[in-house]
C-alpha cells in the first residue's frame, strides 16, 4: 500500500528547491561501448550483495534470480539515440539504465550512472540541445521522482529531484513546450484529502515546480509541441527474446538495434573452499611414552 502525502487546502503555489539526487552507480560508465552485430545485445549487469540486500532478494547460488532488461522509451534527435529504462529482477527494480548511440546504433554506451533501485520511462527532447527522462526510485515503493536533464545534447546528464525532501509519488506523465517552460502529474498512489494525482508546473526548466491542480482522478495535460517521436518505437519480440528499436521507413519500419531482455542472474558470492593440505602435513598426535 503506497503512503498518501496529504498537502494544505487550496491550489497551493509549492515551490520546490532543487536537491542532490543520490546516484550510486551499479557499473562504471567507462565500459567499452556495446557492438551492435545484429543480434540482440546484452546490458552489463554484475548484481552484487549489498544489491540482493537492497532489493530484499532471496537468493541463493543453487537458485538465482533472473535479472532482465526493461526497455519504457526511445527518443531521436539530431543522428543520437537515447533509450531508457531499468534492471529488475521478478520481484523489485535494481537499476534505472540510460543508454545512447551515436553513430546511428551502431554502438551503444552509458552516459549517465545507473541509480540503484530507480527506473527511468519518456525521454523528450525539446530542441537539439535540451532534454529530460523522468524517473523515480521504485522499491519499495515509488517514491523521490527526478529528471536526467541535459543541455548540451546528452552529452552529460544532471540529475535534479522534483521535491526537496523525501516523498511517495512516480511521474504519471510530462511535457515541456519549450527549453524552460513544462507540466508535470505526480501519481502519489492512493487518493488522500487532497486527491491522489497533482498537476504542477515549471518556469525554470524543472529548478522549481508550482502546485497547479489536485484530483482524485487522472489529470490531462493539455498539449503542446514536443509530443513524442512518431518516427521511432520500442517492440518487444517475443521470438528473440529481445527489445527492438525501430525507425519508419515508408509504411513499414526498419530495425536499428536489440537489447536481451535477460541479461544475468543475482546470486550471492561463493565462500572459498579452503585448501586440503597434503597427507604428511596433517599433525599427529603425540605418542604416549610407555
Amino acid at each position: 500500500m503506497r503512503l498518501s502525502i496529504a498537502l494544505g487546502a487550496g491550489f497551493l503555489c509549492a515551490s520546490i528547491a532543487a536537491a542532490q539526487v543520490e546516484k550510486p552507480a551499479e557499473q562504471p560508465t567507462e565500459n567499452p561501448p556495446l557492438q551492435n552485430t545484429g543480434k540482440p545485445m546484452i546490458v552489463d549487469y554484475h548484481c552484487g550483495e549489498e544489491d540482493i540486500r537492497l532489493a530484499g532478494l532471496s537468493c541463493t547460488i543453487d537458485d538465482p534470480c533472473p535479472v532482465f532488461l526493461e526497455l519504457a522509451s526511445v527518443e531521436s534527435v539530431g543522428n543520437r539515440i537515447f533509450v531508457a529504462g531499468n534492471i529488475h529482477s521478478s520481484t523489485a527494480t535494481l537499476s534505472s539504465v540510460l543508454l545512447t548511440s551515436g553513430d546511428a546504433g551502431k554502438t551503444w554506451r552509458e552516459p549517465y550512472e545507473r541509480i540503484r533501485l530507480a527506473g527511468l520511462d519518456r525521454v523528450q527532447f525539446i530542441d537539439f540541445e535540451n532534454g529530460w527522462v523522468g524517473g523515480e526510485v521504485q522499491h519499495p515503493l515509488p517514491r523521490d521522482p527526478f529528471f536526467l536533464v541535459t543541455t548540451d545534447g546528452g552529452k552529460t546528464w544532471q540529475a535534479r529531484p522534483i521535491f526537496a525532501e523525501p516523498q511517495f509519488g512516480s511521474i504519471l506523465q510530462f511535457r515541456f513546450n519549450s527549453r524552460i517552460n513544462g507540466s508535470l502529474v505526480i501519481d502519489r498512489g492512493r487518493a488522500g484529502e487532497s486527491g491522489r494525482y497533482e498537476l504542477y508546473e515549471t518556469p525554470n526548466a524543472g529548478e522549481t515546480w508550482m502546485l497547479r491542480q489536485t484530483n482524485e482522478r487522472p489529470i490531462e495535460m493539455k498539449r503542446v509541441n514536443g509530443t513524442a517521436n512518431a518516427d521511432w518505437r520500442l517492440r518487444a519480440d517475443a521470438a528473440s527474446k529481445s527489445y527492438r528499436i525501430e525507425r519508419r521507413a515508408g509504411d513499414g519500419w526498419r530495425g536499428i538495434a536489440a537489447f536481451s531482455v535477460s541479461i544475468g542472474a543475482c546470486k550471492p558470492a561463493e565462500m572459498p573452499v579452503p585448501p586440503v593440505p597434503p597427507v604428511d602435513a596433517v599433525p599427529t598426535a603425540p605418542q604416549r611414552s610407555r
